[in-house]
């Protein structure tokens, strides 16, 4: 498919990242219409490519790889022997964007850090994005989306203190960081619009983590109080007889009277009329409201909470999510024929530009696909000596 039109569209990308954090980044650029090379140790190449443990053909292209590496181009490239960095170099010099999520140092000491790649190219943009900073106490530590969540405040909070603390369990961290890599990348295109020189990029899990509760901090900072969005006194999720609901008493005048209204119990609001009293009974109220909800189905609750224009949703599994109409309308999933997967649905972009809808170019790349194209266009015909 011709993408000339894309917003990316003549925008090179090396891509030296891997897992979770880097690649989600780069295939949002991909999926804007940006040629991304992706950068691959021989026989191993991305770590997610060893998800399951498999060195078979299936196990090295397996749906997490897959659902992260759209719309890339492939190269095996030894970046540690002298011909595999003059690959690099050449590459670099034609390019607009360099991304890693290395730990910190380790573009340098490969020999394709900042101040390097800049006089080869100063347009050059490089993004980077660690487990904690370039800098400071932690940077030498591995990234992780688990360590990020324990070490910024996040997973010290749980909806009530009985509740053991937990992995929240996604990638929260990888995703949400990407996202801000994405945006720093995207800000450095428009500042060498003006300037004319690249400049470099950074994103960390931790500052991710860090930004994400802006609330919580603004709030601690002036008066040392906890605001736990989670642990508010009429919210909650409840089972019903074949299920569960999550509902969020707030927004409203009186939320507490509503709810008993749904409910058909007495307006618990009158003994219990503010924030503040509903926060030091929240245990009594919460057990109420489950005793109720546990009389009939979640179909019917949910109907009875809307009736009363309460914010709430049924508890469901990503199967049924993926499966819902409003998934499908909302075109966020991507049906392919994947060359060694075969029928393979991933997710597609959540950014909906109307000139510019996400489609797949190239299918998730097989390792060192497109060694031979790549350097075919370099110029460089004798590759083997760059590629073990």
């Amino acid at each position: 498919m011709n993408v000339s039109h894309y917003p990316l569209s003549g925008i090179r990308v090396i891509d030296f990242t891997q897992v979770m954090l880097g690649p989600c980044a780069t295939q949002v650029l991909a999926d804007f219409g940006a040629d991304v090379i992706k950068i691959e140790r021989p026989g191993s190449g991305d770590l997610s490519r060893h998800f399951f443990g498999e060195m078979s053909e299936e196990g090295m292209n397996n749906a997490v790889y897959s659902s992260l590496n759209r719309n890339k181009r492939s190269i095996e490239i030894d970046t540690k022997s002298d011909e595999g960095k003059q690959v690099v170099y050449k590459l670099v010099s034609d390019a607009d964007i360099v991304i890693d999520n290395f730990r910190a140092g380790v573009m340098d000491r490969l020999g394709f850090g900042y101040d390097v790649l800049k006089e080869i190219n100063p347009k050059i943009i490089c993004a980077s994005g660690t487990g904690f900073g370039a800098t400071g106490p932690y940077s030498h530590k591995g990234g992780q989306d688990v360590l990020a969540q324990a070490m910024s405040g996040v997973m010290e909070k749980t909806a009530d203190p009985t509740i053991p603390r937990s992995i929240y369990p996604t990638t929260l961290c990888d995703y949400t960081a990407g996202m801000h890599l994405v945006q720093g990348v995207l800000a450095a295109l428009l500042a060498r619009e003006k300037t004319g020189v690249g400049q470099k990029v950074a994103v960390s899990l931790y500052d991710s983590m860090i930004a994400m509760q802006m609330q919580e901090a603004a709030q601690w900072s002036k008066h040392k109080e906890v605001l736990n969005w989670a642990a508010m006194p009429l919210t909650g999720v409840f089972d019903t007889q074949d299920g569960s609901l999550v509902l969020v008493g707030a927004f409203k005048k009186n939320p507490l009277q509503a709810i008993c209204t749904a409910l058909s119990i007495e307006d618990l609001s009158e003994q219990y009329p503010d924030l503040a009293s509903q926060r030091k009974n929240k245990r009594f109220l919460q057990e109420v409201f489950r005793d109720v909800f546990r009389t009939n189905t979640t179909a019917y609750w949910l109907a009875r909470l809307e009736q009363q224009d309460l914010l709430c949703a049924p508890v469901r599994s990503l199967g049924e999510a993926l499966n819902d109409e409003q998934t499908t309308v909302n075109d966020m999933l991507i049906d392919f024929k994947h060359p060694v997967l075969g029928d393979l649905t991933v997710v597609s972009s959540p950014v909906h530009l109307s000139d510019a809808p996400t489609v797949i170019r190239y299918a998730p790349p097989r390792l060192g696909e497109h060694t031979e194209e790549i350097l075919s266009d370099l110029g460089i015909k004798s590759f083997k000596k760059a590629v073990s």
